[in-house]
């Protein structure tokens, strides 16, 4: 975590349990720490033009609030890092946890009828989603946060790798792309909370363009943005697949991927 020799701005001293290795209040005195904050955009704008997409295409709801589920972190990741607040450091790590439970709903219930919903597990996360909110609002150690939240993403790749190993073995590229995105970010998030003091102290010897390279949180949300919008481009091929659709991925502005979905055309 970061030193505490951050100066003081405009959302006053941070009430948050974590301040991250960004100094704070540099770029802006509005924004704590900007490139942490600024980087979420990755994590709200593509995913919304997904959801809106998915709508278009007439699939199922789940998949458009796994969509708007991933943009809710982005905009509790914007606001937390922009304040150090409490209050908004709970609006990113608690949508994490909903998020990530709708999204592994959607991945272990991909081989059902269309449009079926199936209580049971409905209810399994639902209760684990509650105990995590009431335990983390009593115990504020944001370690129990992280491990519930990895449990969630170890369910997903267990659950991926499945699917690609023995069912659909020819979406294993956009799987592991997806996983290998995503690790690379936690790598870096894991560098920027062990090695701070050598980045800090590395950033004041570099010119300001290219200092900002090292600020990993941000790239932690790059990659594990990135990574995370592969997995619901993923988890909606297997559902399309299942249902006999026709995807067609397309990529905008011949960069970022999207999916469009087609009925199966009938003789």
């Amino acid at each position: 975590m970061a030193p505490s020799i951050d100066r003081q701005g405009y959302w006053g001293r941070p009430t948050s349990t974590l301040d991250w290795c960004e100094e704070n209040y540099v770029v802006s005195s509005y924004i704590a720490e900007f490139w942490n904050t600024v980087s979420n955009l990755i994590m709200i704008l593509p995913p919304i033009c997904g959801a809106i997409q998915t709508y278009r295409n007439g699939l199922e709801f789940r998949y458009i609030c796994s969509f708007l589920g991933l943009a809710a972190v982005g905009v509790g990741s914007w606001f937390f890092h922009m304040t150090l607040l409490y209050e908004m450091q709970l609006l990113d790590e608690l949508p994490m946890i909903y998020s990530t439970c709708v999204f592994v709903y959607c991945l272990y219930e991909c081989f059902k009828q269309e449009n079926s919903i199936s209580l049971f597990p409905i209810a399994l996360l639902i209760i684990f989603s509650v105990s995590v909110t009431v335990v983390y609002l009593q115990w504020k150690e944001p370690v129990f946060h992280q491990v519930m939240y990895g449990a969630l993403v170890a369910c997903l790749v267990m659950r991926s790798i499945f699917i690609v190993t023995w069912v659909y073995p020819w979406l294993r590229p956009l799987c592991y792309t997806s996983l290998g995105i995503f690790l690379l970010g936690f790598l870096l998030w894991n560098i920027d909370n062990i090695f701070c003091d050598s980045l800090r102290a590395s950033r004041q010897m570099l010119p300001p363009a290219v200092g900002v390279v090292t600020q990993f949180h941000a790239w932690w949300h790059i990659f594990t943005g990135l990574g995370s919008y592969l997995h619901i481009l993923l988890s909606l091929q297997i559902r399309s697949t299942y249902l006999k659709y026709r995807p067609n991925v397309k990529f905008l502005c011949g960069v970022w991927p999207t999916l469009h979905i087609e009925p199966q055309k009938t003789s």
